[in-house]
């Protein structure tokens, strides 16, 4: 990435409680022992940046927050440098929707993504998985982020839609600029979302003439709760929203397991040794590194775990922070990997819970599960560098691995 792809820098944070930032380089890092300052402080604290925030630091006031929706708008869920009007009710339905109109929109996206449907599909993520391996498996260096996890769920996802899977770096791009960029440029997320939308109109054309078995000819052929065909603009985004949401968040999720495997060998032996126990791994592993800080604005004055919240501010809505709260999760900062009682927020709580849980769980197990059958002797690279991506999705983008045993 050169210097101009990134995110331009704001004052640096000296007092936390009264000043966070997301976006600080030491956030990005390290979030964990902020979060424990700021909850030790107070259950919600403020920042005047973003044209001022809150940020809930308890799994309670998180809670509290995600369910109310007559107090707090999901109309803008990515806290920004600029807040401009809204000219889209149809944003990224049923994300940025609210009720009523919330749950028809959801609604219509759950078929496409039940057990099921994730059956069907997990032969090709672990065939994904496995072309993806064959590529760097004779390396002893390699960067798992660029070679390996963030492939699996653009290619699947891609696969779900019925586009072509070697578009996968345009889409990476468009979210890095979206959640990334877009967070401290319009600019950027303005073109982002041009490109997006010129990108599945042509998409959209051609299955008005050819229909297709696939996700946007689903939504296509969608109804609404009038029995009305859905507008182009909610179809598009729908479509933005599956591409935004299923590519970064799991990404980042399978990325940041890997990397725990990596520095935790007695948690890697133990996964290799008794392979039933990688899906509940998978859980604590979503709880410990959630990747995903969603926003809601405050619309009307409230007050959450006994502070009070004004309009006119955003909320920093860390489901991250909520799943290290100790009186939620007895050694909330330990991971681990046979943990039983785990009610963890990852996938967001109240009505807007993920949509795509079902498929971010399937792809981390079978990422997993393949990587560790075939490089059961990977470490950290003391020579690369691990990076971290900035704002609403936390994940590593560089991950530097040794693999093999002679290391």
């Amino acid at each position: 990435m050169s210097d101009v792809d990134q995110p331009v820098a704001h004052p640096p944070v000296t007092d936390w409680v009264h000043d966070f930032d997301h976006t600080d380089p030491q956030w990005t890092e390290d979030p964990f022992p902020i979060w424990d300052e700021l909850r030790a402080v107070s259950p919600v604290v403020h920042t005047k940046r973003f044209l001022g925030c809150y940020l809930p630091t308890t799994y309670e006031a998180v809670r509290e927050i995600a369910n109310d929706t007559e107090h707090f708008s999901s109309r803008r869920i990515i806290v920004r440098d600029v807040r401009p009007e809204i000219t889209s009710r149809n944003a990224a339905p049923p994300i940025t929707s609210d009720p009523p109109e919330h749950k028809p929109a959801k609604q219509l996206l759950l078929p496409p993504f039940t057990p099921d449907a994730m059956k069907k599909l997990e032969p090709r993520v672990r065939a994904i998985c496995n072309e993806l391996i064959d590529d760097f498996l004779a390396e002893q260096r390699v960067d798992a982020a660029a070679r390996y996890t963030k492939h699996i769920p653009v290619r699947a996802i891609a696969h779900m839609l019925g586009i072509p899977e070697s578009d996968s770096d345009l889409f990476i791009n468009w979210i890095h600029m979206i959640l990334e960029l877009g967070i401290k440029d319009e600019s950027k997320l303005l073109q982002a979302v041009q490109e997006m939308t010129a990108y599945f109109g042509g998409h959209i054309e051609a299955r008005k003439s050819k229909p297709t078995d696939d996700l946007i000819s689903y939504l296509m052929n969608a109804r609404d709760k009038n029995g009305n065909p859905l507008e182009d603009t909610h179809v598009m985004g729908s479509l933005r929203l599956l591409l935004i949401a299923g590519i970064d968040t799991t990404w980042s999720a399978i990325g940041s397991s890997l990397w725990h495997l990596a520095k935790t060998p007695a948690d890697r032996e133990r996964l290799i040794a008794e392979p039933g126990l990688i899906p509940t791994a998978v859980e604590e592993l979503l709880r410990a590194y959630s990747p995903v800080t969603m926003a809601r604005e405050v619309v009307k004055e409230t007050t959450v775990s006994g502070c009070p919240v004004k309009p006119g501010n955003m909320v920093l809505l860390s489901f991250p922070a909520a799943n290290r709260d100790p009186t939620m999760f007895p050694d909330a900062d330990k991971v681990v990997i046979d943990r039983r009682e785990n009610r963890h927020a990852a996938f967001g709580l109240g009505i807007h819970r993920c949509v795509g849980s079902n498929l971010a769980r399937m792809e981390m197990q079978v990422a997993l599960e393949e990587w560790l059958k075939r490089i059961p002797d990977f470490r950290l690279d003391p020579a690369g560098t691990v990076t971290w991506s900035q704002g609403t999705v936390r994940g590593p983008r560089q991950l530097p691995f040794l693999l093999g045993k002679a290391m």
